[in-house]
């Protein structure tokens, strides 16, 4: 697959709510939807919005929910509130909610918002209405088809590859979080229509899976890909890896869709154990859109906000083609990002573990996994399902991005 001129401008399209930095997980929750407002001012204040178009997603519905959910952890989703928590004992410990995925107000909603923005996106490319879709309140990967996982509830990925493969024979999914994206990976473990590639933190760290020898099975044999690493991982390391194995991986497997879960928890984090800089997670997309694929791309971990709003802000630029200055503009956050109030971070002084041998060890154990796919692999396409009708799905185009 032939990269393009990098430089190239693309259309991109931006799903945000306002609603969504409302809801707060709990005191002491390291989770807080809070940065995604911040992200949002930010990008406002460095005037991005005026490149690209920002719409307010619908809120997904049930139905759309179960066409990968179960109906009656979805029902439970829907009927759960602080206020009747008592009456649901049995079922939360079913569903894996009350601790890491706590009970919260407006916990549906935020589900809703979350699915209703990666899906929105997913029918942009599917339209060819945009190069690049962006909702970086999605990314939640940990979601399980019955459960809750790792602050997920319900998978957007998984929903918005879901609608991406009613048009698309193969679609791509790039996880970097530094948390390994299992939710999706078990999603698709079993089809070659979608593939999964996870570079994250492994050896007793969460989730525990993701195993180099984790590669699939029947039909999806091969089709998973997974990058264990050691703590401290830096630029230089991530650039030696990444470029390479996502080379080999276009090269053979040839998607015409990329889904980029762009987590931003594997920069110096307070759950983080690496060492990335802003510029660094950044170059992973960068290298992705030289290969002229559409792209949707996608929130997750994170949980230095500061760092969070500073990463996702560059990476939107960076979909954009547009260079903006290491100088925070005054924003409405601006206390947050003291005491340099610059966009850039510098990595810390954390010892990298991952030795030049290890890491071209398993990027060569991953080369020949790869070696095993039939080039392009051929892949029987049904009829393209009727876009299901839902209401108020029709994206609301927002005019004054300023409402905040």
């Amino acid at each position: 697959m032939a990269l393009s001129n990098p430089g190239g401008s693309r259309k991109v399209c931006y799903y945000y709510d306002s609603d969504i930095g409302n809801n707060y997980y709990g005191q002491g929750h390291p989770m807080k939807p809070h940065r995604i407002r911040m992200t949002h001012n930010l990008l406002l204040n460095y005037g991005l919005y005026r490149k690209m178009e920002i719409y307010r997603p619908h809120k997904c519905n049930a139905e759309e929910m179960s066409r990968y959910h179960s109906d009656d952890y979805i029902k439970f989703l829907r009927s759960i509130r602080p206020d009747n928590m008592s009456e649901y004992t049995k079922q939360m410990q079913r569903f894996n909610v009350g601790e890491d995925c706590p009970v919260f107000d407006g916990l549906y909603e935020f589900c809703q918002l979350s699915g209703g923005g990666s899906i929105a996106g997913a029918v942009k490319i599917n339209k060819h209405q945009t190069d690049i879709a962006i909702n970086w309140a999605g990314g939640l990967h940990h979601a399980k088809k019955s459960e809750a996982s790792g602050f997920c509830y319900v998978n957007d990925i998984v929903l918005a590859i879901l609608e991406l493969l009613k048009y698309h024979q193969r679609v791509l999914y790039i996880d970097i979080d530094i948390h390994h994206g299992d939710g999706v990976e078990e999603a698709f473990y079993t089809t070659d229509r979608v593939m999964t590639v996870s570079f994250h933190k492994y050896g007793e760290y969460f989730p525990g899976t993701g195993d180099l020898r984790d590669i699939g099975a029947g039909k999806g044999k091969y089709y998973a890909l997974n990058f264990p690493l050691r703590d401290g991982m830096d630029d230089e390391c991530y650039e030696q890896i990444f470029q390479p194995v996502i080379t080999k991986v276009m090269e053979y497997y040839q998607p015409s869709a990329v889904v980029l879960q762009c987590g931003a928890d594997s920069l110096g984090d307070r759950l983080g154990c690496f060492n990335l800089t802003v510029k660094g997670h950044a170059k992973c997309l960068e290298y992705v859109k030289k290969f002229n694929v559409p792209i949707l791309m996608l929130g997750g971990g994170g949980y230095t906000i500061r760092n969070v709003a500073r990463c996702w802000t560059y990476e939107t630029a960076v979909a954009l083609g547009q260079e903006i200055p290491n100088e925070l503009p005054y924003n409405d956050y601006f206390e947050y990002f003291g005491p340099d109030f610059k966009l850039h971070i510098s990595p810390s002084n954390m010892s990298n573990q991952n030795t030049m041998e290890y890491l071209q060890k398993i990027r060569q154990r991953l080369f020949e996994n790869l070696r095993m796919l039939p080039h392009a692999p051929g892949v029987q396409m049904q009829d393209i399902p009727p876009d299901a009708v839902v209401s108020g799905s029709d994206d609301e185009a927002m005019d004054d991005p300023d409402k905040k």
